[in-house]
């Protein structure tokens, strides 16, 4: 395994992180207290590394894969790395953890950010990644929150049936990758089969195609990697609420593995009326008949039925005044039909990747996926009337609307990838060939909701806004009623080139060739539109010692007329530009210890081409509009000691409308659910093998719910924290609360009138059995 923090030296000092939820609060950071001790050990008993075993010179192994792109003086010589004799049927070295030099906290080494297995502290981009083991220890299963612990991202509600985030000031439901490959329709992806969850910030079109302004999610799955691993995982809330996992895998013989992940969820929630019921299940595969190729097999069905619930409206104050607050009620009030709201999802995904390794510096790996979506949701909620379904000042009214929306897709992507490595005179090159084609079809059908079939519209006393009013829903001729197919296809190339073991270089371009055409089902009108996108990538890396990074990096992306989801297309929207993103960054990143990480980066993002309504010419658009956003990130993760890991984050983000892009929304004003600055850190202490506790502090300063600044969220500070018990190898048992001291605050939004409260306290608890 490569030490990635081979410059610290052995009998250097260890720095002791002292973080403490008063000092989140008072906004007073992360304080340092640097003092002399041994250096950390690589290994402890409580938290080991993956094993690495050294065969004798007799015995013949099977080549170890995917080694992380390195400095040329870290790079391991005369060695050879092989799996311990207790896994030779299916070697330990080819497993995920090891690849990537996952363990607890920390990840050392992802694919994601340049299509070859990079060290972390060589990409020039600023990259997060969420371990299982994190994610566990939080008991977390939606990427909303999961993402809370990233520094720039935001949760959005995304009406309460999709994944919906902010990224530095940049919106998108559909910049969701699963494995590296689109996953872009409006649902909610669940943690079960999850083996870290990375967030790769700023434009990311060289690597994943159009869209991806502000960042990009991509879920890396468990796969059937030889490991031997059974557990059961039975769970339980207080609203209450049920779920149990399943992780079963092993080795079959020397060429066979394979992996089964399931999962069944029934919960309530501190939201009257809401629940959700779901189950998946993913088995896999992977078959290496030789020592140079593996095939990979997944399939995974995902059913989700939910409560659709869009929160509370904000209230008129006297006058009329701005910004006006959050209607100040219960967190537990519905304002709907509990009967009509409901969201249901139904998801296949089928992934077959061949790798293959000439063993000449040439390696090939072709991936292809097939998946369907089946996805409907309906909606009544507040909105509508003369003030969107605001309360009134005297609290007494408030508006209700409806639709609904069937959006299915059928999406089918081949992605490959042709790598060669070698050395010319002093530098050395990793460079990546590759191409994708795709097609994705589908249909979007609206119907909007007539209350008593007479009225789009329904006013309701907001101190009982339950409504089991009939409502008629009817595609209207606003409505969307299209079907759509894309087809798209992409070339690009990128060269790593380490000149010295002080300067490396990235840079590569892609170029997208889009074809959408979209047929009105009401007339048989069909309308298209054709772009031919090239984005662009450079950065280069100056590392003084090995296990310091600092970098600089230039990136473009497009997001297509037509927008994340293709809801449809006009003659507006036909002949107007793709929007364009530009991200300059600096940053630094600091591997403190072999197993703690530092990382902190400077930027400047910014988007054009936004469309803005001609006012003289209706249907068509003005594309003067524009956001910018400079922030400052920083991050923290790993083990202070070998008993004491930490995940901590600060983001200073200002995202603003540099350019109108409606009536009310104008230049200056801040972009929605973007705080100027969010703190999180999450501590997790192993007091003894039997005992540990973590506590977590989440820190957001005041945000506006949409982009015209007239409805401010107060600022809010959430205390977590967690108990763990081992009581052997074979037991584990877990105790979450969420909002330890019961405050009062508003979690996030979608617009003006509909606010999501925040959860008051909660309790977890889980227990895993190992056999």
């Amino acid at each position: 395994m490569t030490n990635i923090g081979s410059g610290v030296e052995r009998h250097g000092w260890r720095c002791l992180l002292l973080s403490t939820s008063a000092a989140v609060v008072l906004g007073a950071g992360l304080l340092l207290d640097c003092t002399p001790a041994l250096a950390q050990q690589e290994q402890s008993s409580a938290n080991p590394l993956p094993p690495i075993h050294v065969s004798p010179p007799q015995q013949r192994t099977r080549r170890a894969r995917s080694t992380p792109n390195t400095s040329r003086a870290a790079r391991p010589r005369g060695r050879t790395v092989v799996a311990a004799p207790s896994e030779k049927k299916f070697p330990s070295v080819s497993s995920q953890d090891a690849r990537t030099g996952q363990t607890g906290y920390v990840t050392q080494s992802t694919s994601s950010g340049t299509r070859t297995n990079t060290a972390l502290i060589n990409v020039p981009q600023s990259i997060s990644v969420l371990t299982k083991d994190f994610i566990k220890d939080q008991s977390f299963t939606s990427i909303g929150e999961a993402t809370r612990y990233v520094p720039g991202v935001i949760y959005h509600q995304g009406e309460s049936h999709r994944d919906d985030l902010v990224i530095r000031g940049q919106r998108s439901n559909a910049d969701f990758y699963t494995n590296g490959i689109r996953d872009d329709v409006q649902y909610f992806r669940d943690f079960y089969n999850l083996q870290r969850l990375e967030v790769l910030k700023g434009p990311n079109a060289m690597i994943f195609g159009r869209g991806g302004g502000g960042g990009v999610i991509n879920r890396v799955l468990k796969e059937a990697d030889g490991t031997t691993v059974r557990e059961v995982t039975v769970g339980g809330n207080s609203y209450p609420g049920a779920r149990v996992t399943t992780d079963i895998g092993q080795a079959v013989n020397e060429n066979w593995a394979a992996r089964f992940n399931a999962m069944y969820e029934n919960t309530e929630s501190y939201r009257d009326f809401v629940n959700l019921e779901r189950w998946a299940v993913n088995p896999t595969v992977t078959f290496a008949p030789n020592d140079t190729t593996t095939v990979k097999l997944s399939y995974e069905h995902l059913h989700d039925r939910r409560t659709v619930d869009r929160g509370i409206p904000s209230q008129i104050l006297p006058g009329n005044a701005l910004p006006r607050p959050p209607y100040d009620t219960s967190a537990s009030t519905f304002f709907g039909n509990p009967n009509l709201n409901y969201a249901l999802a139904d998801v296949d995904i089928g992934t077959a990747v061949i790798e293959h390794d000439f063993e000449n510096g040439f390696t090939v790996r072709n991936a292809t996926q097939a998946a369907r979506y089946d996805k409907f949701y309906q909606n009544i909620y507040p909105g509508g009337g003369a003030n969107s379904g605001a309360v009134n000042v005297a609290g007494t009214s408030s508006n209700l609307s409806a639709y609904n929306n069937e959006t299915d897709r059928t999406n089918l992507f081949n992605q490959t990838d042709l790598t060669y490595k070698f050395d010319a005179g002093i530098t050395r090159h990793t460079v990546v060939f590759g191409g994708e084609v795709g097609r994705q079809s589908g249909l979007n059908f609206r119907h909007s909701g007539f209350f008593n079939g007479v009225s789009d519209t329904i006013a309701v006393d907001p101190r009982n806004p339950v409504s089991y009013v009939p409502v008629t829903f009817v595609n209207t001729a606003k409505d969307s009623n299209n079907t759509y197919n894309l087809n798209l296809g992409a070339v690009y190339v990128q060269d790593q080139v380490e000149i010295t073991r002080y300067l490396q270089l990235i840079g590569g371009v892609r170029f997208d060739h889009f074809d959408l055409q979209s047929r009105d089902r009401r007339t048989n009108v069909v309308m298209g539109r054709v772009d031919d996108l090239v984005s662009p990538r450079a950065g280069v890396i100056f590392k003084p010692i090995d296990n310091l990074s600092i970098y600089g990096s230039y990136s473009v992306s497009y997001l297509p007329s037509a927008g994340d989801q293709f809801s449809s297309l006009n003659p507006g929207l036909v002949i107007a530009e793709p929007e364009k993103f530009v991200n300059k960054e600096v940053g630094v990143k600091y591997d403190i210890l072999p197993r703690l990480q530092f990382a902190a980066a400077l930027y400047d993002l910014d988007r054009t081409n936004q469309r803005l309504a001609d006012p003289n010419n209706s249907g068509f658009f003005l594309l003067s509009g524009a956001t910018k956003t400079r922030g400052f990130e920083a991050s923290l993760a790993g083990y202070v000691t070998d008993s004491w890991q930490i995940t901590a984050g600060y983001a200073y983000t200002d995202a603003r409308i540099a350019s109108n892009t409606s009536p009310t929304v104008v230049a200056g004003n801040r972009v929605a659910l973007v705080p100027y600055n969010t703190i999180s850190v999450w501590n997790k202490y192993q007091f003894n093998p039997m005992w540990a506790a973590a506590i977590g502090v989440i820190h957001y300063s005041n945000f506006f719910a949409s982009s015209d600044d007239t409805v401010r969220i107060p600022d809010f500070t959430r205390v977590d924290g967690a108990v763990f018990l081992t009581l052997n190898e074979t037991w584990r048992a877990q105790l979450n609360i969420e909002n330890l001291f019961d405050r009062k605050y508003y979690a996030t939004a979608d617009g003006n009138n509909n606010i999501t409260p925040g959860s008051p306290r909660v309790f977890r608890l889980s227990a895993t059995a190992k056999f």
